[in-house]
């Protein structure tokens, strides 16, 4: 008598099983209304983004693009003993190796944490125009951190 290999005894093996055989029929196939699927995938992708990329963690109240930044900082060797070097080169390196999705949402995050209104303490010691309650700030070229 033939035995089956088990899903549990291919994965103690090593090996993943990720479904049917070639040639197996899985199953039965399952009609569904198209717009329904849509609307409860749009509204999980929706929340998934929300929740992981645009709300603040409750932990630090950064956002992912804060650690970003923040990261590629320590790893350029910026430190407060050092002198500052020019924003755009910051937003760079921040592009190029962790957060591919623009510069102007990499600047806006970097002058965000150089304003002292605008979150408790300063986490970037900013040289130049990094606005005011009233102004916006300037281009990144004309700014240091």
């Amino acid at each position: 008598m033939a035995t089956a290999k088990t899903p549990a005894k291919s994965a103690a093996k090593g090996k993943k099983v990720i479904g049917p055989k070639p040639g197996e029929f899985p199953g039965k196939i399952v009609d569904i209304d198209v717009s329904t699927e849509m609307s409860e995938s749009f509204l999980e992708y929706a929340y998934s983004v929300i929740y992981s990329r645009a709300l603040p963690d409750a932990r630090d109240g950064l956002k992912p693009v804060h650690r970003r930044i923040l990261h590629q900082m320590a790893d350029m060797g910026l430190r407060p003993e050092r002198g500052h070097v020019k924003s755009a080169r910051v937003v760079g390196e921040v592009m190029g190796k962790l957060h591919p999705h623009g510069d102007g949402a990499i600047y806006d995050a970097l002058v965000r944490m150089a304003q002292s209104f605008s979150m408790g303490l300063p986490l970037i010691d900013g040289h130049g125009n990094f606005g005011s309650l009233d102004a916006g700030p300037a281009a990144m070229r004309y700014t240091e951190a």
